[in-house]
């Protein structure tokens, strides 16, 4: 959404362009279901508004087909059935950092694959938990065209299945967004921080019923958060810019430290590899 210094910011929001909210049970059956290029939400890459040109439409689509390809070689071979999908939507070079959003991509018994993710609708402080096709995950104009894929151990892939398809799915969804929310704070949630605490209760599902229970557990099996350094004129200006932006959840000594703790893709995948939860990533180009 915003580029240079508030551009970390902005381009780790997640955005709809297409896609069916998931808002309760009945929701959960209809999700699945392609809806038409529309709304204004982003997820990992720019909100400006921007048609869609053949171009990148064809870009997209052509991505998600090579990852379909992929994905179902990987389940013919292995009965993978659950994986951890990642997108570049902006540049966070500068940040060390790769990747800007991701979700968890499950198989349906159908045979096509999707996409259970966090996004933000653009330009508000609300976020809503999406099912896409992995066309509509690709769809938008990227920074670039390269998907990350990494597979847990079965027996993750199997509590996240089960938990992905129930009413579960939205236990730890909490609506008011912030694109950098403070990894152990529950005021808001950005679309990562959703993906990676909603592992967390899927693990431990009769033990894990909110948020504060799911971070207290991804601090017990070692997760640690990307530690972003943005100055406090980029804070001041992306607060002021943008109601999808807050920084009042950090703690004070972090904060005044240019240090914002949050929840990246970069520190998901690193995490679940070092304690063996899930293979090394995988992209495709």
């Amino acid at each position: 959404m915003i580029k240079e210094a508030t551009s970390v910011v902005h381009a780790m929001a997640p955005a709809r362009r297409a896609g069916m909210p998931i808002h309760g049970p009945v929701a959960l059956a209809l999700g699945a279901a392609l809806i038409a290029w529309a709304g204004s939400a982003e997820a990992g890459r720019s909100c400006e508004d921007r048609p869609l040109t053949a171009d990148v439409m064809a870009k997209g689509l052509n991505l998600a087909a090579r990852t379909a390809k992929a994905l179902d070689t990987e389940f013919q071979k292995n009965g993978t059935q659950v994986v951890l999908l990642a997108r570049q939507g902006q540049d966070l070079s500068k940040y060390d950092l790769k990747y800007s959003h991701y979700g968890w991509a499950y198989r349906t018994p159908a045979g096509p694959w999707r996409v259970a993710h966090k996004l933000n609708e653009c330009g508000t402080a609300s976020g809503h938990i999406y099912r896409q096709g992995l066309g509509e995950f690709f769809l938008d104009d990227m920074w670039r065209y390269e998907a990350a894929i990494q597979i847990p151990t079965p027996a993750v892939q199997q509590a996240l299945l089960k938990f992905l398809n129930a009413p579960t799915v939205l236990r730890l969804q909490n609506e008011p967004y912030s694109m950098v929310s403070y990894v152990w704070s529950s005021k808001y949630q950005q679309s990562n921080q959703w993906a990676t605490e909603t592992l967390a209760a899927a693990m431990e599902p009769a033990a894990i019923q909110n948020r504060a229970q799911a971070q207290a557990w991804l601090q017990s099996k070692g997760y640690e958060p990307s530690a972003l350094i943005i100055r406090a004129f980029s804070r001041l200006g992306g607060r002021m810019t943008a109601a999808n932006i807050a920084f009042d959840d950090h703690p004070n000594e972090k904060r005044f430290a240019s240090r914002i703790e949050t929840v990246t893709v970069d520190s998901v995948t690193q995490w679940l590899q070092r304690t063996q939860l899930a293979s090394a990533v995988r992209t495709v180009q």
